[in-house]
């Protein structure tokens, strides 16, 4: 096996034994190098999934704005319950360059828990984004093309509901105009650039399982409105054909490891708080037909990834977690208290245990789905024993079932404590989660539902523009589809700056968007954006190459 230069502790292994260890072959894999290989659809197909495979899906309470290890912590428990004799397999979502070059860095995970080789998933990977990019950017060139030569289709350029993407936070994208320099450059008019997470094709993608499920979702992508105000979508312009053949290869899931060797599916990475937030159901598929235990992962809070999985990706594709996750930190805690995010690092043991509101309201919530929950609480290397201690005996005495985990530092032998007692909760556990709401309600209903008992609100503001897209919806007949709400991560409301679990305010609505190919509706709340900015020392500062190819500063 060959040392990673860019961890020390891990050996890495060439992808195809990973694949023998879980009965797949030199045929099923279409090889990336020695470290990465597709699943063909066709080795998908012929395995059927295990009897008694166990789904189980890791969210978290509201976090900082550095995030609190969700991905860490699902890698660390794959790896611990693979200590403890389990098959196992992690399905995961794949980076965005935005966050790596941005706030958070890299998504694959950290210390002796991490997915590799990690330079390879945090840049460009198996160039999934670079397809979808590509894909979404050839249906909006073939929107202006089509008005370009004669307007067939009776556009108004006023009313084009289908932006460009790119991989990069760039605020300077967010609304441009296109079209100057003389009328051989087209019709000038107003657009703007979204980032590809938040691409409808990222999100058609993830709830595909085959080329024609793909295809006739893109398809129905809803692009424009007529003059007439009648919907023009891509089946209108022939083009769902080329737009599908950019990602023959996208569709097909990611196979490499983790630290200690342990199966990992990465595929697909929408924003959960711009779209729904989790991994292909594809590449869950895989590894449910694989392994006895898969560990998948939810977006930022609960009220986020967490919730649209249940309300949406689940129900689509067939998917049946036994028991979720919550994942809590010391600083998260501290935070949601008041405390600073200069001071987080400073042992506090009497703020961590003021911010557990936050985390009970996120508990309290996994309830409503009919679902047992354990706490994982990430252990920080800054965290002390007496800030830990109180946090499990609060959690305790507070009757919620929590285990520390220190899969930073220890990998998987730091997670096993609750790799038992999540084992003794799938024992007991169906599988058969209840969803919050009936995608028959009418649109206001299901906002309302997710707003006032996930969030908290008291009631939902409709902005003009939003009161117009609701009529809209139903007139056009796209009101039975489900709800996936574009909101702020950083606090359980729409206004980042109400922590803790914020009561009696309101969720303000100030656009709808219509995803009729992915199948959902997107409420636009607060101030959230989906082309976010780079802050004034990104993470691209630290991250460079030396003259042998070796990347540093990816964290």
């Amino acid at each position: 096996m060959e040392t990673l230069k860019t961890n020390p502790i891990a050996r890495i292994k060439p992808i195809v034994e990973v694949a023998e260890s879980i009965g797949l072959n030199d045929e099923d894999l279409e090889l990336y190098g020695r470290f990465k290989a597709k699943v063909r659809l066709e080795s998908i197909r012929r395995l059927d999934r295990k009897a008694d495979s166990r789904l189980i899906l890791v969210s978290a309470m509201t976090p900082t704005p550095a995030g609190e290890g969700k991905t860490t912590v699902s890698i660390g428990l794959a790896q611990a319950l693979n200590r403890l004799g389990k098959s196992s397999i992690c399905a995961l979502r794949e980076p965005s360059l935005g966050p790596v070059f941005g706030i958070k860095g890299g998504a694959t995970g950290g210390g002796r828990s991490q997915v590799l080789p990690l330079e390879d998933i945090n840049l460009h990977f198996t160039n999934d984004f670079s397809a979808i990019e590509s894909a979404h950017n050839l249906l909006a060139a073939i929107v202006d093309n089509s008005i370009f030569h004669g307007n067939p289709l009776n556009i108004d350029s006023r009313k084009i509901t289908w932006r460009r993407v790119v991989d990069i936070n760039d605020r300077y994208l967010r609304d441009i105009v296109i079209g100057l320099g003389g009328s051989t450059n087209g019709v000038p008019r107003e657009t703007g650039f979204d980032i590809v997470p938040s691409s409808e094709i990222m999100a058609i993608l993830c709830l595909s399982r085959s080329y024609r499920e793909l295809k006739d979702k893109i398809r129905r992508i809803l692009v424009s409105f007529t003059y007439d105000d009648l919907p023009v979508i891509a089946g209108d312009m022939k083009v769902e054909g080329a737009v599908t053949a950019l990602l023959k290869y996208a569709l097909l899931p990611n196979l490499v490891q983790t630290t200690e060797g342990v199966p990992a599916v990465i595929h697909g990475g929408p924003f959960a708080n711009i779209a729904q937030g989790t991994n292909s159901i594809i590449g869950t598929d895989l590894a449910l037909r694989l392994a006895d235990f898969v560990v998948t992962e939810a977006g930022f809070g609960f009220d986020l990834g967490a919730e649209k999985y249940f309300d949406i990706v689940a129900r689509y594709g067939d998917l049946s977690p036994r028991v979720v996750v919550l994942v809590a930190t010391v600083r998260a805690l501290k935070y949601h208290a008041g405390i600073g995010r200069d001071e987080l690092d400073e042992p506090n043991p009497r703020a961590a245990v003021m911010g557990i509101s936050n985390l009970r309201k996120h508990y309290e919530n996994i309830g409503k789905f009919n679902l047992p929950c354990i706490i994982a609480l990430n252990r920080f290397p800054q965290d002390t024993d007496e800030e830990i201690a109180a946090v499990i005996d609060a959690a305790g005495y507070d009757g919620m079932n929590i285990a520390a985990a220190d899969v930073y530092r220890l990998g998987g032998e730091g997670g096993l404590e609750l790799a038992e007692k999540l084992i003794e909760l799938t024992k007991d556990s169906s599988g058969t989660f209840r969803s919050l709401y009936e995608w028959n309600q009418p649109v206001e209903d299901k906002i309302f539902k997710i707003a006032s008992e996930i969030y908290g609100a008291i009631s939902i503001d409709y902005q003009p523009r939003a009161q117009r897209n609701l009529d809209l919806i139903k007139k056009i007949g796209y009101d039975k589809l489900p709800i996936c709400i574009a909101k702020t991560q950083q606090s359980l409301s729409d206004n980042p700056n109400l922590l803790g679990r914020p009561k009696d305010f309101i969720v303000t609505v100030r656009d709808i968007k219509i995803a009729a190919g992915a199948g959902f509706l997107i409420p636009i709340t607060g101030e959230i954006l989906r082309m976010p900015g780079l802050s004034k020392k990104p993470a691209a500062f630290s991250i460079d190459i030396d003259d042998n190819g070796n990347i540093t500063g990816i964290t």
